[in-house]
């Protein structure tokens, strides 16, 4: 269904490689975009396939390479085979974030086989506009309110190993080392950034 939308939009999809641990596009805090940014509705499309092959919940723009506030989420289907979240974020900003924080465990597209537990709070209020650049204040809680914590760090330079001791990130700083040298198997496409200082 999705792909007759993109082909009735003119819109070819393409699978992007998701950019490795260690590169620097992955630390800027992200800049707002206007309507008019080029391909938007293109990028979006080309970002949602990539994060379905990637087998993602979540992918925000600097995962593909581009410093912008951009991230999608789909959380798919719940246990009863109800839609899950589904949504476009563009220009976010989280306004409020309320509860008992919780763990769980999270892993990221960009930081390939590495898992840790990470406390978020279960509430959110986010502030963003959609794809369509309608602006929406919405607030989100649970599951959804978590991935969308995740891609939001991204867009404000962050990663979930950040939260990390740093017993924790003493002892995970050869698997981050050997991810940013391309020392991983992934059955998606990435983008290494020690691989490409070397070209």
């Amino acid at each position: 269904m999705q792909q007759i939308d993109r082909c009735a939009n003119n819109i070819t999809p393409m699978k992007l490689p998701i950019v490795a641990y260690g590169d620097p596009v992955l630390r800027k805090v992200c800049t707002d975009i206007e309507q008019t940014y080029p391909d938007l509705q293109k990028l979006i499309s080309n970002m949602f396939d990539t994060m379905y092959a990637a087998s993602g919940v979540g992918l925000a723009a600097p995962q593909v390479g581009l410093p912008i506030r951009l991230f999608i989420v789909d959380t798919g289907e719940d246990e009863d085979g109800k839609p899950g979240y589904k949504k476009v974020f563009i220009n976010a900003k989280i306004v409020e974030e309320t509860g008992e924080a919780w763990a769980f465990n999270e892993g990221c597209l960009s930081i390939p086989n590495v898992r840790e537990d990470v406390f978020r709070k279960p509430n959110i209020k986010i502030s963003y506009v959609d794809e369509n650049f309608v602006k929406h204040m919405d607030e989100v809680k649970g599951m959804a309110a978590r991935v969308i914590q995740h891609e939001y760090d991204h867009i404000e330079g962050k990663l979930f190993t950040d939260t990390l001791g740093l017993l924790r990130k003493r002892m995970l700083k050869s698997k981050l080392d050997a991810i940013s040298k391309g020392n991983v198997n992934t059955d998606y496409k990435m983008k290494f950034p020690q691989q490409s200082r070397k070209r």
